[in-house]
């Protein structure tokens, strides 16, 4: 492809409004992320009706903030991409319809893009994506094993079956006290204590699959068993345990798919990606086993546009558009959209 492809990106499936501009699909000509987080501190979560009044505040100066930082007027684009799920229906709502009448005004082609396709091609901002590769995201609302052979293929080998690693954090923290988002919390924390509470590694079977459900309960009835009997909790050792657990499992199962599928490229993705015990973790292991490590920079492992953008590149190429009665899903599975 001679031209170069000049694509907005919109993302709003949560927390974050957010819209980018990328050019070839690696090259991030801007990047404007609007955070809420300090909107939700005070209920100690995401409330999905706050968070789409957001968006729909935020989200008209957002775009023509990536169009001023970008340097570029609509007539200079070749696509507009949006996230149209998995998510919060009405945050993504907000986002789709901005995209629809944004590509409608300008007569621009309309790409749908999938939300944890974008975790993962956040890795192709900053290097080149090599095939076949094993993909885990972990995020507030996903804990998933996929497997790539190639662009817009994939195939998921594991997950889930309760709560993703995300949610799991964030209400362990908020019974050990600590503030929302409870994941840079209960990292933070963690640093400060020892693994001397040895909470139990959940689901080790011979699945690609996760369980966390039933270690956040275990921790927090620990905890209330402990207050119950009047002794103090030493909240640092209790983060550390808890991620000590957290990370042995992960690493663990992540580990043998590689093995077992005989590749030999890994690609860690979502904001959980960010945690620094697991980057560590898997650090050590892959420089051990001769794997090829791939984990974005802080800032594109969070919600953000431009992880989209890296995506619909893709997806321009081969033509995958979407008319305007597209509308946003709060549940999709990758593999039905790719």
């Amino acid at each position: 492809m001679e031209k170069n492809i000049k694509i907005l990106a919109i993302e709003t499936s949560c927390d974050e409004t957010a819209a980018s501009v990328i050019e070839n699909g690696n090259q991030v000509l801007s990047n404007v992320v609007q955070s809420q987080i300090e909107s939700h501190k005070r209920f100690g979560g995401v409330v999905p009706e706050v968070a789409s009044r957001h968006h729909v505040e935020m989200i008209t100066r957002v775009i023509e903030e990536a169009l001023k930082n970008a340097n570029l007027t609509a007539k200079e684009l070749d696509a507009v991409a949006v996230t149209y799920g998995p998510g919060l229906i009405g945050a993504l709502l907000v986002g789709v319809n901005a995209a629809k009448a944004f590509a409608f005004a300008h007569d621009l082609p309309l790409i749908p893009v999938h939300h944890i396709a974008g975790h993962i091609y956040a890795n192709q901002l900053e290097h080149k994506i090599k095939f076949p590769l094993i993909s885990l995201i972990v995020s507030g609302g996903h804990t998933e094993l996929i497997k790539m052979n190639n662009h817009l293929d994939f195939e998921v080998i594991g997950e889930t079956l309760d709560d993703a690693v995300g949610e799991a954090y964030d209400k362990v923290a908020r019974v050990i006290g600590l503030p929302y988002p409870g994941g840079p919390e209960i990292d933070r924390l963690s640093k400060e204590g020892k693994d001397t509470y040895d909470f139990p590694r959940a689901l080790q079977d011979d699945s690609y699959n996760f369980s966390f459900s039933g270690l956040k309960s275990h921790v927090i009835n620990k905890l209330h068993n402990e207050k119950q009997k009047n002794i103090e909790i030493n909240k640092a050792d209790v983060a550390r345990s808890f991620q000590e657990s957290v990370v042995d499992v992960l690493t663990t199962k992540t580990m043998r798919a590689l093995k077992d599928e005989n590749i030999e490229t890994l690609i860690i993705a979502g904001g959980v990606a960010a945690n620094s015990a697991l980057r560590e973790r898997f650090e050590t292991l892959t420089k051990k086993n001769n794997i090829e490590l791939y984990i974005p920079s802080l800032k594109y492992c969070t919600d953000n546009a431009a992880m989209i953008g890296a995506v619909a590149y893709e997806q321009f190429k081969r033509g995958d558009f979407a008319d305007l009665n597209l509308n946003g899903q709060n549940y999709i599975e990758i593999e039905e959209v790719y």
